[in-house]
């Protein structure tokens, strides 16, 4: 093989030194770089359904020393370095997903907002504009289904100029979730800071769209093939949804964990977004517990895009396991 390469070598000089004066000879690289990723989405089927993972982005950005609460930043420097995470920084991914049952073409959580894409020069807000590049037209969705009330799965509900973003779609929201963040007692005992911001940040989305919403319970089908399922801690009302058709499923978790390289493998730590800690790592355990026995399919919003795995059981805590990438549906 090298005296190949020096036979190719020789012949080239003497081809060059033989070119007549003044001939230009081809450049081997003259592209510029282009500077920027395809569009992001990813399909695959569950039965007869489709799902369509659409990615509005991620956000990166220095932790405080309160990112998990019952560890020090030590704890969490360590796991971003065994995850081959940069330390001090935290990667959040946002994923919404488009669920295509034949009958009912639906939204599950919106991302961070389209105004999300200019404030943060692109890194997050993609979400409209990938699904456009996915052939999906906003006006065609017909149920858009909030998993809570945090501003990266409810300010997409919105356009730039506060109109519905999904002009022709039914909004479902949590019961549960809807009863205690509309509640005015509630709010007025919010502790300043965070919370306090986040009621005021749902109350400005969802008073936008003069509250039109429909409430939902768990253990209902909502759309054909999608069950809630109540998965609280997060917050109050959280839901998950399990996507069933023939004798395959898929869990869409919503924010049962964050990023999973911190919260999977470590199911006991409490991020400072738990609005109730210790509950929120009871439901964690239990829904991966069952994703572990029934070897069932997760669908994480805040997994790494596609955002689509599955779980084994590793000492105390677990492990994602990414499904590989299919170039068919």
């Amino acid at each position: 093989m090298t005296e190949l390469s020096r036979r190719h070598l020789l012949a080239g000089v003497a081809a060059s030194a033989a070119a007549p004066a003044g001939m230009n000879l081809p450049a081997l690289a003259a592209a510029p770089p282009v500077g920027k990723q395809n569009a992001g989405y990813y399909r695959y089927k569950v039965g007869s359904i489709e799902m369509t993972v659409v990615t509005d982005g991620a956000n990166t950005f220095k932790f405080t020393d309160t990112h998990v609460t019952n560890k020090t930043r030590g704890d969490l420097n360590a796991a971003l370095e065994a995850a081959h995470y940069p330390k001090d920084l935290m990667t959040t991914p946002y994923n919404p997903v488009v669920i295509n049952t034949g009958g009912r073409l639906a939204v599950f959580d919106t991302g961070t907002s389209e105004a999300a894409f200019v404030n943060s020069k692109g890194q997050t807000g993609q979400f409209q504009d990938n699904l456009k590049a996915a052939g999906i037209d906003r006006n065609a969705i017909d149920v858009v289904v909030i998993s809570h009330f945090h501003g990266d799965h409810i300010n997409g509900l919105l356009t730039p100029d506060n109109k519905p973003a999904f002009p022709n779609a039914e909004v479902l929201v949590p019961a549960v979730e809807w009863k205690y963040f509309m509640d005015d007692g509630e709010m007025s005992r919010a502790p300043k800071g965070r919370m306090e911001t986040v009621f005021k940040n749902l109350r400005r989305v969802f008073d936008a769209q003069g509250r039109k919403v429909t409430q939902y319970d768990a253990n209902k089908e909502i759309v054909p093939g999608v069950t809630a399922m109540h998965t609280p801690g997060h917050t109050p009302g959280h839901m998950s949804f399990i996507v069933a058709s023939g004798n395959s499923k898929v869990f869409v978790q919503g924010d049962v964990t964050h990023v999973p390289w911190v919260f999977v493998r470590n199911p006991g730590w409490h991020g400072f977004y738990d609005q109730d800690g210790p509950m929120a790592e009871e439901t964690r355990r239990k829904v991966y517990d069952m994703l572990v026995a029934e070897r069932m399919m997760v669908q994480g919003f805040h997994y790494p895009f596609p955002s689509h795995a599955y779980v084994e059981k590793v000492g105390s805590g677990y492990r994602e396991v990414p499904v590989p990438w299919n170039p068919t549906i």
